[in-house]
């Protein structure tokens, strides 16, 4: 079920003619796309639990698409106590921890400068009136007061420079004596108003998705790839990518983090201008039966084709088109198995074979090595040869036939 949504929702309006004199009608809502977006979780373990209090974090997101007004979404899906953040600035980052001068907003919730999430829940800001550049680091600083918190929401791997500082410093141009975490704590979205033609790609996926070995900082992962491939074309450059990538994840159990299909309310059908779904999932549900699996990680192919199958139909039941990502190489991989091999094949043959999904993006035949298709090819492996290098993302966004997305 999808979960409690706070703040605004932008609700199409009917004006009907009448005769007489009207008064002025108020403007319409904008309405809204998503430009960056990840998957949050549970923060367990000394770790990823942090004692936020009384601190400020500033965090950086690197959007897809452009827009004139923004709005930032915060989560508490994890949460078991009341979160509260005391104030929230956005602005333009200048490298590290500082922000472009002139570029700082005060973000506020229904007008307040502060707001309580309840636990499961999230809040978008009010919108600001900011010109935001395609592919540009925009920088969300919040401050956490002292408070109850005995579960924290997150995204493990930013593969990104996040940081923490002592104080309420959401306004400063360079925080002083910050302290440098890679994961985005409470922050899960970044909405732009949407112009003509606006719509938004998902990318629901694990690792590979999420961009494990790629550069840090570096924005390389293959979904951002996709965006900067996708402004360099002018009719498709208001479509925004979200990552919905988490590291571990599996298709029918829940692991590192929830399921694939049970967080596809949350993480597809609920992204604002959602119009496309990329799916590449399953390696890591074959993985683990390399690894003396209990009966619940015993899956066979025909398990996972069903899980995609779902995730494909409700696509589809919410207008949205879904396309199939093939299983890149594993061989050699630490969790490979001859067994595990044969599943892969028999689950990509079904993707580019079954017709359930719209279109099919061939990762599998762009990163193989032709003379050892079960393994990836060493241009584009990381080394752990599970994961694509800098190369191999490149090669897997460059992949795409951007036709898709014209549609």
């Amino acid at each position: 079920m999808i979960k409690r949504w706070i703040g605004l929702v932008s609700i199409p309006v009917l004006f009907f003619a009448v005769s007489g004199q009207c008064s002025a009608q108020p403007m319409p809502h904008p309405q809204w796309v998503g430009t960056w977006a990840n998957s949050p979780m549970l923060a367990e373990g000394s770790s990823s639990m942090h004692p936020f209090s009384a601190t400020t974090l500033r965090e950086i997101a690197h959007i897809s698409a452009g827009g004139q007004q923004i709005r930032v979404r915060f989560t508490n899906e994890f949460g078991l106590d009341q979160l509260t953040i005391g104030g929230a600035h956005v602005a333009l980052s200048a490298g590290g921890s500082a922000i472009k001068d002139g570029t700082d907003h005060t973000l506020t919730f229904g007008g307040a400068d502060s707001v309580r999430i309840p636990p499961g829940a999230v809040v978008y800001s009010d919108p600001v009136a900011m010109d935001v550049a395609p592919l540009s680091d925009v920088v969300v600083s919040f401050y956490l007061p002292s408070q109850v918190m005995r579960a924290e929401t997150y995204h493990p791997f930013a593969d990104q420079d996040n940081f923490v500082v002592d104080g309420d410093q959401t306004g400063a141009g360079t925080l002083s004596q910050a302290r440098t975490l890679r994961s985005w704590y409470f922050l899960d979205g970044i909405d732009v108003s949407a112009g003509q033609g606006s719509r938004a790609v998902v990318t629901l996926g694990d690792s590979i998705t999420d961009g494990a070995h790629s550069t840090l900082n570096g924005n390389d992962r293959w979904p951002d790839v996709l965006a900067a491939r996708l402004q360099q074309d002018h009719s498709l450059a208001h479509i925004g990518v979200l990552n919905e990538g988490i590291g571990g994840n599996r298709v029918l159990n829940d692991g590192t983090g929830p399921s694939a299909v049970a967080r596809l309310d949350r993480d597809v059908l609920a992204q604002d201008g959602a119009r496309y779904v990329i799916v590449l999932e399953s390696i890591n549900d074959i993985g683990r039966l390399a690894r003396r699996p209990g009966p619940e990680d015993e899956v066979t192919a025909q398990q996972l084709e069903q899980g995609l199958k779902q995730i494909a139909d409700a696509a589809h039941e919410h207008g949205m088109k879904a396309y199939g990502a093939t299983l890149t190489p594993y061989g050699g991989a630490g969790y490979y198995s001859a067994r595990g091999e044969q599943v892969r094949e028999d689950v990509n043959n079904w993707i580019r074979t079954s017709g359930i999904f719209d279109a099919v993006i061939d990762f599998d035949k762009i990163t193989r090595d032709p003379a050892n298709p079960n393994r990836f090819n060493a241009l584009y492996d990381s080394g752990d040869h599970l994961h694509p290098n800098d190369a191999g993302y490149k090669a897997m966004g460059d992949g795409i036939d951007l036709k898709l997305f014209g549609r």
